[in-house]
């Protein structure tokens, strides 16, 4: 059985890739799982996809422990445990990365994994358009590595953006080929692992707690300002940043910001806390003064 592992940021199409990859092992007659996992979480906090695919029935669930191929679309998520992406690694995990750097730059333990391969984020060669969305550049990547015909995977790619402008959707055809045939000499490189997560598995080992009161039990529940302690910082791609001398004090920034994390000194400067701001961009959209800029996080995809 193949297992695939997407890691990327919201928004940035992981959840389309794993479609686009799940419809193309389908076409070529494969039984597919193909889910997303992520929450309540915004644009720019780490999410995953994952897919399955075998000729027999796939009776696994829930998450990829041992993927046999890890596809990450923004190299800023290596650095951040949270995402999780080092996770199960093998000596036969190959690594496939969207980013300009070459494999020697990324900084891999080369025992930890098979191979590490970096898939340009501007594709140019052959043509291809320079602005593909990830979402198709990694989808088609992964499915040159894995052997699966150009053809279905073109099919599979229209049939999930056929809602599309017809000029987007050509160049994200043009740009998916262009990944494909890029990836397409390593084609034997991933293979299929013999891993059973099954195998071993043990029951958890229920603890029967007593019942607390009310009141002793509730605040462990119910605490406030527990979400202080979670610094949503890290899933930021892009950094707000207030140029003083511009700002007027309007405080506008600080009334739209939907996190609350634009406080106001007493003599109405603002102020951005950093650990909780998930770089939405609002503040930038609301300034009359244009005096809020735009930074990419250091390591992240521009």
């Amino acid at each position: 059985m193949w297992r695939i592992r997407f890691h990327g940021r919201g928004g940035q199409g992981m959840k389309t890739a794993s479609r686009i990859l799940g419809t193309t092992f389908f076409l070529a007659g494969y039984e597919v799982q193909d889910s997303p996992r992520y929450g309540a979480e915004r644009r720019g906090a780490p999410m995953t996809a994952y897919v399955r695919a075998g000729r027999e029935p796939i009776f696994e669930r829930g998450i990829i422990t041992h993927p046999d191929l890890i596809v990450v679309a923004d190299r800023s998520l290596l650095s951040l445990p949270l995402a999780g992406v080092f996770q199960g690694l093998t000596k036969d995990t190959v690594l496939l990365i969207l980013t300009e750097d070459t494999e020697q730059n990324l900084h891999i333990p080369a025992a930890t994994v098979k191979a590490v391969l970096a898939l340009p984020l501007s594709l140019t060669t052959d043509g291809a358009m320079s602005r593909t969305r990830e979402s198709s550049a990694c989808a088609a990547a992964a499915a040159a590595l894995l052997s699966l015909p150009l053809p279905l995977l073109l099919q599979s790619l229209q049939e999930e953006l056929h809602k599309t402008a017809s000029e987007l959707l050509q160049q994200n055809l043009t740009g998916a080929k262009a990944a494909y045939e890029r990836m397409f000499k390593h084609q034997n490189l991933v293979r299929q692992s013999s891993v059973n997560p099954e195998a071993g598995y043990e029951p958890p080992h229920w603890i029967d707690l007593q019942f607390e009161d009310a009141h002793h039990s509730a605040p462990a529940i119910h605490g406030e300002a527990t979400s202080l302690l979670v610094k949503t910082g890290a899933w930021r791609s892009m950094r707000p940043v207030i140029d003083i001398a511009r700002c007027n004090r309007c405080g506008l920034c600080h009334t739209f910001c939907p996190d609350g994390v634009i406080s106001l000194s007493n003599e109405g400067v603002p102020e951005i806390d950093y650990d909780h701001c998930k770089g939405c961009m609002i503040c930038k959209v609301q300034c009359p003064m244009h005096a809020i800029d735009v930074q990419t996080e250091h390591g992240g995809t521009e």
